[in-house]
């Protein structure tokens, strides 16, 4: 009987010991996200993509959490462009999806054009999320080209510029 007694208590201990591990392990997580560093050289690389065709602009790269990271302006881009491209990185995020495709899918017509009147949301292509082996790690917004599919073009050229560094 005290033998007995002995294995259930320390068969009792070691259930309970192995929980609290179990439950300490789930109480946290790590996690991926863009360094400061690669955000700058994506946003430096998308403005000189666009200022080569003569677009001024501003770019923004959000972390994976939607902070700020990096936002670099054209001279002569318009005052409302920072916000515009932070809005762009801030939605892509959010939906997880480029915005050229969110504008498509909130038009008036479309049953999710109610996503449009959320706060801080900008369905205007421009906006792209950054992954790192399938993970997402960040966005970039880009605001002042002559329309959100040139925004694109140049947000997709500071991706590049980097995505080898990501894909490791």
């Amino acid at each position: 009987m005290k033998t007995l007694t002995s294995r259930l208590l320390c068969a009792a201990w070691l259930a309970t010991a192995c929980s609290a591990a179990v439950a300490q392990e789930s109480a946290t997580f790590a996690m991926r996200s863009l360094t400061p560093q690669a955000a700058l050289r994506a946003a430096q690389t998308t403005l000189q993509a666009c200022t080569a065709k003569g677009f001024q602009v501003a770019v923004s790269v959000l972390d994976r959490t939607g902070t700020p990271l990096v936002m670099l302006r054209e001279r002569l881009a318009g005052m409302h462009t920072p916000e515009t491209a932070g809005g762009k990185a801030y939605t892509a995020i959010a939906f997880k999806l480029d915005t050229l495709t969110l504008s498509r899918a909130t038009q008036a017509d479309q049953g999710l054009s109610g996503l449009r009147h959320l706060p801080r949301v900008v369905a205007v292509g421009g906006g792209r999320i950054i992954e790192a082996g399938g993970t997402l790690v960040g966005a970039i917004g880009v605001s002042g080209a002559p329309g959100g599919e040139a925004d694109d073009a140049c947000a997709r050229a500071g991706i590049a510029a980097i995505q080898t560094d990501l894909d490791f």
